[in-house]
């Protein structure tokens, strides 16, 4: 678990690269004009750094797949901030909260433990 916080919080820019991606991902599922990102309190300046790139990736992404123009404003929640025990990623939501995409690692990881639950269950209990 440590060493996959300190890859995900390490400094740089595959940091940056891995958030932005994670924003714009959460940008193409809900598709709205105003966006407010969650993010843990110790990665606010991380994130705030992503915001302009990944507004700028959304775009272009829209105008390749569709030909729209199409922009969006990105704010941090400053009240409500993901807890620290959460390993890091950010939570997206618009219409004041009413729509949320939790991209964080934590929830990311679960879904892949669920998906290998059949694949561990057949390494543990073998069919005779």
């Amino acid at each position: 678990k440590a060493e996959l916080v300190n890859a995900i919080q390490g400094s740089g820019d595959k940091s940056k690269d891995f958030i932005t991606k994670l924003i714009v991902q959460g940008l193409l599922m809900l598709l709205e004009s105003q966006v407010t990102i969650r993010c843990k309190e110790c990665d606010k300046s991380l994130v705030s750094d992503c915001l302009q790139a990944a507004s700028d990736q959304y775009s272009e992404i829209i105008k390749e797949q569709t030909g729209a123009t199409k922009t969006c404003n990105l704010a941090i929640n400053e009240q409500d901030f993901l807890p620290e025990s959460c390993l890091g990623g950010v939570a997206l939501s618009c219409f004041g909260g009413k729509i949320t995409i939790d991209n964080t690692i934590d929830v990311r990881l679960q879904l892949v433990m669920d998906q290998a639950k059949p694949a561990i269950r057949g390494l543990l209990f073998p069919a005779k």
